[in-house]
């Protein structure tokens, strides 16, 4: 199979590739990345695979899009703007990249009639009661509470409107919070752990209760690739992690793993319109598949660990990783 991978230079995106090259070697990937802040200099490494190429791009340049895509069997989008931090602070590159994008992408899914494979996420539920039991599901409604999750939404929304009305070929999958190896130290478990390495404090927004349910990327790129190998057409899937865990129950862990003072935690204030829980329950369809997770939370914490210590010295230099692309 030849794939397209849109924004593989990001955290999921390149482990998927990763995996995907690993498990299927006769595949062809072309990564369209327009290269921005959250391009992770160590996925250079990706060249050395000889099915690789790197072509450099914006999701949103339809031209671009369609030069690349001509000859490829399916699109896998992973291309989006997605700390809520900065969708809060300013929406425009989020309505751009999540919206614009992916309307790009479908014109030319639908004028080349390829398919396409759109990763989403579980915010675009919405926020559970934190002692409720109650999982989003299948027949959940859509909920978004911040500009990040309402373009996601919009994404969502898009792609099933082209399935209704051009009748393109297309799957959605909606997945809780990821975390392992090339994450983007503005997320949480890099943060903590290149702070902790560091002696920064860590800042916890409000009490550090909000519950998020964590998945180890491995187990999600899996889940992609069975859904693009074996998924029906039209549907949408839910990818669970099993894994509810409050923000303070995962800071704590990562320090006391790598034997750093809790005093490290510094609360601040929350953040506007905090979600306070997040679970997901995995389709049915996809159990159907065989899609199973097999990364344990304990085990895959210490492996994302090793990672970030391994790596230190890139992962220091984070705020000059666009310059370093050039």
């Amino acid at each position: 199979m030849k794939l397209l991978v849109t924004g593989g230079l990001g955290f999921i995106g390149s482990n998927f590739i990763r995996q995907r090259l690993r498990d299927h070697p006769k595949d062809e990937i072309i990564n369209l990345d327009k290269i921005t802040y959250a391009s992770n200099p160590l996925s250079r490494d990706l060249i050395k695979n000889s099915q690789y190429s790197f072509v450099k791009g914006d999701i949103a340049d339809y031209d671009n899009v369609y030069s690349v895509a001509k000859d490829v069997d399916c699109i896998v989008n992973f291309a989006a703007e997605s700390h809520v931090d900065n969708s809060i602070a300013s929406s425009d590159m989020f309505i751009w990249s999540n919206i614009v994008g992916v309307h790009t992408i479908l014109k030319v899914v639908r004028d080349l009639d390829i398919r396409l494979h759109h990763v989403s996420t579980d915010e675009v539920f919405g926020s559970l009661d934190v002692n409720s039991k109650d999982k989003f599901h299948d027949g959940s409604p859509y909920n978004p509470r911040n500009p990040y999750s309402a373009t996601k939404a919009s994404s969502d929304f898009l792609i099933r409107a082209f399935i209704n009305t051009y009748g393109i070929k297309a799957t959605i999958s909606n997945c809780g919070n990821n975390y392992g190896p090339y994450q983007h130290p503005e997320k949480l478990i890099p943060k903590t752990i290149l702070n902790a390495l560091s002696g920064v404090k860590i800042p916890v927004y409000g009490d550090g209760n909000q519950i998020r349910d964590w998945i180890h990327v491995d187990d999600h790129c899996s889940a992609i690739s069975l859904i693009i190998d074996r998924g029906k057409i039209g549907e949408t899937y839910l990818v669970g992690g099993n894994g509810e865990m409050s923000n303070r129950y995962v800071i704590t862990k990562i320090l006391e793993i790598m034997g750093k003072s809790l005093s490290l935690i510094k609360y601040v204030n929350d953040r506007p319109g905090h979600d306070v829980r997040y679970a997901i329950e995995t389709s049915p369809s996809l159990m159907a598949l065989g899609w199973r997770k097999t990364v344990d939370f304990d085990i895959g914490i210490k492996r994302t660990i090793n990672h970030y210590i391994e790596n230190y010295e890139t992962y220091k230099r984070y705020k000059h990783w666009e310059s370093e692309w050039y």
